[in-house]
């Protein structure tokens, strides 16, 4: 069993200095090297050769089959083989739209939408997009996909007085950011946003497709424009099996 480690990997893969670590984790390295060997869309033995070769029960090797599954570098298929995940999707965290970020991975994006509506904002709803508490928001839930995959699900928020052309003239399966920018001459300035990690709803998983035991990434976005007036708020809820977040930073 190797301990050396990438700079990208957990130092010594995550073997504590003793050396005793629980036999499922064991068979997860030795699972990893497999899924290095094999490569994306290659099927994986069965799970009575699996568990011979690393020495385990199956009741471990389904353990350590499990978190691979869960942090995205196998997928089970119903019905068939457990399969080598592809490479998962990279956001940039940046003022830029999904359709941006995932065309420049080389996949197609796509949304299916699930709410357009007009709704009073809550106070604090209210406070984030500079309104009276009850102003009405253009509300916009769509599910995200990229190359056909259900990868994530958002929620847009934008002050409807502001912008009354959503309603009415913007498409909801294409860019937000594209028809603010090119259609009604949006220009932004600055964002702030917050991460966190989290579970989906029932609601949620069911939209997204996705195991309710999956971890997700969730991102809470403002937008200003350059001379500071609210843009929007977005909730956006990607699986942390198919996505990583990047970004750039600089002093």
């Amino acid at each position: 069993m190797r301990i050396d480690h990438r700079a990208d990997e957990p130092v010594r893969s995550g073997i504590p200095e003793h050396g005793r670590i629980p036999r499922y984790y064991a068979a997860k390295i030795e699972l990893l090297e497999l899924v290095e060997e094999l490569g994306e869309g290659a099927a994986l033995p069965s799970e009575r050769e699996l568990a011979e070769r690393c020495g385990v029960s199956r009741v471990t090797l389904r353990q350590a089959v499990t978190e691979l599954v869960l942090e995205g570098r196998l997928i089970r298929r119903q019905g068939s083989r457990t399969v080598v995940a592809p490479p998962k999707i990279v956001q940039p965290l940046a003022l830029a739209s999904y359709t941006e970020g995932v065309r420049a991975q080389g996949k197609e994006p796509g949304r299916t939408v699930i709410t357009v509506e007009s709704r009073s904002a809550d106070p604090r709803l209210a406070a984030d997009l500079g309104l009276a508490p009850g102003a009405e928001v253009v509300h916009l839930e769509r599910v995200l996909m990229a190359d056909g995959e259900r990868v994530g699900l958002e929620s847009s928020y934008l002050p409807k007085q502001r912008f009354p052309e959503l309603l009415g003239e913007f498409d909801p399966t294409g860019s937000l950011y594209a028809f603010l920018q090119e259609k009604l001459g949006v220009r932004f300035g600055e964002a702030e946003e917050r991460i966190e990690t989290v579970l989906a709803t029932p609601r949620e998983a069911l939209l997204i497709g996705t195991n309710p035991a999956t971890p997700m990434i969730l991102l809470h976005r403002c937008s200003w424009t350059p001379d500071g007036e609210p843009i929007e708020r977005v909730r956006s809820l990607f699986r942390g099996d198919r996505f990583s977040l990047v970004t750039r930073l600089r002093d």
